[in-house]
């Protein structure tokens, strides 16, 4: 049994408006303004209203090498991650005492928007108390599926290991990947979408002697399930090119979700004996406005039980793998009923599908 105990974000201190973000796109494709202003509806129709990012608005105008986006990934994703880890163990509202870095036997590092060897999490390993014993599981390129991923991973380790303790962390810097010439509609719809973000979870086996710390709502992993479309590597991801990471954005994800992701939960229902009306929320990772939609349409469920994952859209975007930890820690914070249940969700390049059936304890 995997219980996750507690979270924690790192949030960069650069907090842009949906406004200011549409105006200086404006600004930046001036040259090109006949074709953004027919995708400027986007911008107003993403139900985001703010987003954080590591970098200054006036970054986004001038272009920047690979290298120095890289640079500028490694030194913020070390900070926002050490901050999202701290938050995490030390969490008032999650922990009656705090939890030590030395109690962390796996650290599980996912990112996707910067490239790092050693990886991020020896950077980490080396700024706090980790034992020198740690595992070390670094996942890369698994996009917004990444958190849920994480979490699938760390539970199949604690089931098989239930005196263990694992740290989740998710960091994602989207705004380093933003190419100013690039006039392609994926990158002005990811310029309306994406924004930056860290978040750790932390999770512990039915063993765990760090059982005594917990204080609210611990979820209790039940299930987990995986699937992934053949000949889909063109629905979302990166082209690497000179100047850096060109998103892949696809108009088929709605469609997809219609369809391959119904498909997946059908089947994930079916086994593990769920009714629609017996989940208590969904904990979904909001891809975008049209995207949790859909998957409101394939639930036939009601914008209410999503409402976490509509909050954390709103205010702070899309951060890839990292959102669907943010959404986590806000239903954490609710008083679930004993014995609810939620299904936690999140799609990603490949085109891959995460589900977990979680029970509030």
């Amino acid at each position: 049994m995997t219980y996750i105990c507690s979270t924690g974000i790192g949030v960069p201190t650069n907090t842009i408006t949906q406004e200011e973000i549409t105006e200086l796109v404006q600004d930046i494709f001036l040259d090109s303004s006949r074709h953004i202003t027919k995708l400027l509806p986007v911008f107003q129709n993403a139900e985001v209203k703010r987003r954080q990012f590591v970098v200054e608005k006036d970054w986004f105008r001038t272009e920047h090498s690979f290298q120095e986006r890289n640079d500028l990934y490694k030194e913020h994703a070390v900070t926002t991650s050490l901050e999202a880890i701290d938050q995490c163990l030390t969490n008032e509202v999650f922990l009656e005492s705090d939890i030590p870095h030395s109690a962390i036997d796996m650290l599980l590092f996912v990112s996707s928007t910067g490239i790092a060897t050693p990886s991020i999490d020896t950077y980490l390993f080396n700024q706090r108390e980790f034992r020198s014993d740690i595992i070390r599981m670094p996942l890369w390129g698994l996009g917004c599926a990444g958190g849920a991923i994480a979490l699938a991973r760390a539970h199949d380790w604690i089931t098989a290991n239930p005196d263990k303790t694992a740290l989740v962390v998710c960091c994602e810097l989207c705004s380093l990947t933003f190419q100013k010439s690039d006039l392609k509609k994926s990158n002005i719809i990811g310029s309306a979408l994406f924004g930056d973000g860290t978040a750790a979870a932390l999770l512990i086996g039915e063993n765990s002697p760090y059982k005594s710390n917990l204080k609210l709502n611990p979820a209790k992993i039940l299930q987990t399930s995986s699937k992934t479309k053949k000949n889909s590597t063109d629905v979302m991801g990166w082209n690497v090119t000179d100047q850096g990471l060109e998103v892949v954005f696809s108009k088929s994800i709605p469609s997809l979700v219609e369809t391959f992701w119904r498909e997946h939960c059908q089947s994930f229902f079916k086994k593990t004996d769920l009714e629609e009306s017996s989940i208590h929320n969904y904990i979904a990772h909001p891809g975008g406005k049209k995207v949790l939609e859909a998957m409101e349409n394939v639930l036939k469920t009601s914008k209410k039980k999503l409402n976490h994952s509509y909050s954390v859209l709103r205010n702070h975007g899309n951060m890839s793998s990292a959102t669907v930890i943010y959404v986590l820690g806000e239903a954490m914070r609710e008083q679930n009923p004993s014995k609810a249940r939620s299904v936690l969700s999140a799609l990603g390049p490949g085109f891959s599908s995460e589900l977990l059936l979680l029970e509030w304890t």
